[in-house]
């Protein structure tokens, strides 16, 4: 893939990150929210694989690409509702950055490849894929489990760590186990990861 074919796929994906009208408090400046998190995505990947394709460095940085505009809300507060909504958001996320990818020249099979790795298609079988699920939950427990902690009871909180954590890599629990957090994090994580 060309250098120039990438940069501009990426440029496309922040300008639309860019448009996300929730804002995130980094460094005590404003920043839209899926921008922060498409950067903090990258630069965990950075992290668990600085030699990643341009490939997966697309899927990475457009994994929640638009999601602002199907908001939780829209559908049912059930687990059936959470879930419908997830499956929509991946397969809309992975159509719409596809799309950007083709009109960046990429090959038909380059943009499908993008959209398989944010589908999250063969995760446990694909290396790519097992990668990105690595840095999407890193960026959950470095950047929003302690929101996710005020708004849950233990019980489920220690529930979602055990989920998370099953469907890491052993290199992804490596990192997660370096992750700076607050005492109650910690605690809650060894609560969590103890048999």
């Amino acid at each position: 893939m060309a250098a120039e074919n990438y940069e501009a796929a990426i440029s496309l994906i922040d300008e639309a990150h860019s448009q996300d009208p929730n804002i995130a408090i980094v460094d005590g400046k404003d920043m839209p929210c899926e921008l922060h998190y498409a950067q903090k995505m990258t630069h965990y990947l950075s992290l668990r694989s600085p030699d990643a394709s341009p490939i997966l460095k697309v899927a990475i940085r457009a994994q929640h690409f638009r999601r602002w505009e199907i908001p939780r809300s829209s559908y049912p507060a059930t687990k059936a509702g959470y879930l419908n909504w997830r499956t929509f958001l991946k397969k809309r996320q992975a159509d719409l950055a596809a799309a950007i990818c083709v009109g960046c020249n990429f090959t038909a099979d380059e943009a499908a490849e993008v959209a398989k790795l944010i589908r999250k298609e063969d995760l446990k079988k694909n290396e790519e894929t097992q990668i990105l699920e690595d840095v999407a939950c890193l960026v959950f427990l470095d950047d929003q489990f302690e929101a996710f902690e005020k708004e849950h009871d233990e019980e489920k909180i220690i529930d979602i760590l055990r989920k998370t954590w099953g469907k890491m890599s052993e290199r992804g629990h490596e990192l997660a186990l370096g992750i700076p957090m607050s005492g109650s994090s910690k605690e809650l994580i060894g609560k969590a990861l103890a048999v």
